[in-house]
């Protein structure tokens, strides 16, 4: 599945845009004050969405070029502080360490869970030859 997300780049840059928009749209969210989300719930959707975000990120920057894992990291962590920055700007919202640690650990195994399958594609084809 990830060779045909790698082949067809366009749909892996489509998708990394739809994730970015949603995260960006559920960041301008207001929650009542008082109401409480859940704080798992939150653990979970600020570490999947943005796991899920750096994972199409590294496909489509990457594309099975390590050379360019450190962009891709680093825009996906850009993007998670400025969506926390964001936050501050949104009533009854704020800017939270713990979730930028949160999308920063999801942001991490994505990126490191692309990287240990580009090496064992460069392992496969070298034992090829």
């Amino acid at each position: 599945m990830l060779v045909w997300f790698e082949k067809h780049k366009k749909v892996s840059i489509a998708i990394t845009v739809i994730i970015a928009l949603a995260i960006f749209y559920i960041s301008s969210l207001s929650f009542v004050p008082g109401k409480s989300t859940g704080s798992m719930n939150s653990v979970f959707y600020h570490f999947l969405a943005f796991f899920w975000f750096s994972f199409f990120l590294s496909i489509s920057l990457i594309s099975g070029k390590k050379k360019l894992f450190s962009i891709a990291l680093s825009v996906a962590l850009i993007y998670a502080i400025s969506d926390e920055i964001h936050q501050l700007f949104v009533p009854y919202r704020c800017c939270s360490l713990s979730d930028i640690l949160t999308d920063s650990a999801g942001i991490l195994l994505a990126n490191f869970a692309y990287l240990i399958r580009l090496k064992k594609k460069i392992m496969r084809s070298s034992k090829l030859f």
